[in-house]
């Protein structure tokens, strides 16, 4: 880190934001996380259920779309960063045709047009790259935005927690949506939250201006990669997020086959794990104030840690058990969710200040790795716990400990490494 540049903390822009105002910046959170959850969960078996799609067929194309709309998150931040420098206005004009092509996909992924044969694999194919890239674009631009509020790093860390609190809060909705209502419901619901949440945005807290800034600054400046700092708090976002992910990935099957919890608990620890997520922000930022932000996610790290050993050593009939360990790890989460983003939000202000304005080019990337975080996971886990003899429905010890092994004890070997790479950082001064 340059020594010659004010410390964070001295910075102005959220300074005087009351929670009106961050509450109205973050409700476009609501929305996505809304989106994200049917689109990435409950969208392939309803195609397999009710248009008779092949899995494998169903698996490629999903997995063609998400890789690309991986791929695709650095060039959009790119240009996103360009339009988001030039004028406010134009970014929120930008915005509202995004979101209304994330309606129009979203619904045509559920009510396609041609319901049979290759018309449905077209129809398919392009609803979800219309319907990634409005996502993409608009949670870029929407993260980026947030960013360049600036302020101290507890200003900051409220900044995101409102977003991914409300995040947090769509996503609950969209859990009861999608096993309790019809589609119709969710895609009018969506219908409804996108034109109050660009509102929000736009009656939100504005961006302070930058006047020492050329009006295009979209290739002013090193790119994120060439940024120690950058680089560095993605090697650790990218290390925790493949631990996080791993439990995300592996639940049904620890509930089910290990556990062997009742169906109808399913929804009580999703509720207790996002519920305490979104409970336990305002305790994270209480120690941001205390601890500061990179303390502070070491501390979730290590509580995360401690829950899932503790989940290791739980058996059949222990739902109850499982219930708390879902809601300590909600607040882990808490911590995931609000304190890297602000941390970046740190590194962007500070290359604002040195090398030009890249906001929306670092949240690109930063997209990217989340992305490839969700995939690695899967990657990793189930060839893993396949080659150890593991398959669902499996009830024989072995399977068992490997099952426990993939859920509870990788996660917390990687959650680990994250934390002693964090910390080595901090202790570099690259953090």
């Amino acid at each position: 880190m340059d020594a010659t540049l004010p410390h964070p903390e001295t910075q102005s822009g959220t300074a005087g934001l009351g929670s009106g105002e961050t509450l109205r910046y973050g409700l476009m959170g609501f929305p996505l996380a809304f989106v994200a959850l049917p689109l990435y969960v409950l969208l392939p078996h309803y195609y397999a259920a009710h248009f008779g799609l092949p899995l494998a067929t169903l698996g490629i194309l999903l997995l063609g779309g998400r890789l690309l709309d991986a791929l695709l998150d650095p060039l959009l931040g790119r240009g996103i960063n360009r339009l988001l420098h030039q004028a406010p206005t134009q970014t929120l004009s930008w915005a509202a045709a995004a979101a209304l092509a994330l309606a129009a996909g979203f619904a045509s992924l559920w009510f396609p047009l041609w319901t049979q044969g290759d018309a449905l694999l077209i129809n398919l194919s392009v609803s979800l790259l219309l319907t990634y890239l409005a996502f993409s674009a608009l949670s870029i631009a929407h993260q980026s935005w947030g960013a360049l509020l600036g302020g101290s790093e507890l200003q900051r860390a409220r900044v995101v927690a409102w977003r991914e609190g409300l995040g947090l809060a769509g996503v609950l909705v969209a859990s009861v949506a999608g096993t309790l209502w019809d589609i119709q419901i969710s895609v009018a619901l969506l219908c409804m939250a996108l034109p109050l949440a660009w509102w929000g945005w736009r009656s939100g807290p504005q961006p302070a201006p930058t006047p020492a800034q050329p009006a295009d600054t979209g290739n002013t400046g090193p790119q994120p990669m060439a940024d120690p700092a950058f680089r560095a708090l993605l090697s650790v976002f990218m290390l925790n997020g493949i631990a996080s992910a791993l439990p995300a990935t592996l639940m049904l099957f620890f509930v089910q086959d290990l556990l062997q919890a009742p169906a109808s608990m399913q929804a009580l620890f999703l509720a207790a794990y996002f519920v305490c997520g979104a409970l336990g922000m305002g305790i994270w930022l209480a120690l941001v104030a205390r601890w500061g932000l990179l303390r502070s996610w070491l501390a979730g790290m290590l509580l995360a840690c401690a829950v899932f050993s503790c989940a290791a050593t739980l058996g059949p009939g222990d739902a109850w058990g499982y219930a708390v360990v879902c809601a300590a790890s909600g607040l882990a989460l808490g911590s995931d969710l609000a304190l890297p983003g602000a941390m970046l939000a740190g590194i962007t202000l500070r290359a604002r200040q040195s090398d030009g304005a890249q906001e929306g080019a670092y949240f690109g990337w930063w997209n990217c790795a989340t992305k490839l975080n969700l995939a690695l996971a899967a990657g990793l886990a189930l060839p893993a716990l396949a080659a150890l003899g593991y398959q669902p429905g499996a009830q024989d010890p072995q399977a068992l400990r490997a099952l426990t092994w993939a859920y509870c004890l990788l996660p917390c070997g990687l959650k680990l490494a994250a934390a002693g790479l964090l910390f080595f950082l901090h202790l570099r001064k690259t953090l």
